[in-house]
């Protein structure tokens, strides 16, 4: 029988997530730039050699319609880049409200 190991859920929660877009740079790019120029991808995406920059090095958000482009580009749809990005600002939002939320009450 496997060994089973406990996960301390607070320190997983209090990990910041990665970016999506900084994923999209090092995790699918490099596959991409064996075929193509980032010039090539970015036409492809519809969008300039900048944005496609500041998505891969997370300066800004996936928005819909980025994860719309990059899901139909490598084929794994929206769906998928939208949930990253939404983990990663709740992520964002609850750490940089912890002060006030500490001071809203949870209803039962």
């Amino acid at each position: 029988m496997p060994q089973e190991y406990p996960v301390n859920r607070d320190k997983v929660a209090a990990r910041k997530p990665i970016h999506p877009g900084v994923i999209f740079g090092e995790e699918v790019m490099p596959e991409l730039r064996r075929k193509r120029t980032v010039g090539e991808i970015a036409g492809l995406l519809g969008v300039s050699r900048q944005t496609l920059h500041r998505v891969t090095v997370g300066d800004i958000s996936i928005s819909p319609e980025m994860a719309a482009r990059i899901g139909k580009l490598v084929g794994n749809g929206a769906r998928i880049w939208l949930a990253m990005q939404a983990d990663y600002d709740a992520w964002e939002a609850t750490h940089r409200l912890n002060r006030e939320l500490k001071k809203i009450p949870t209803l039962a």
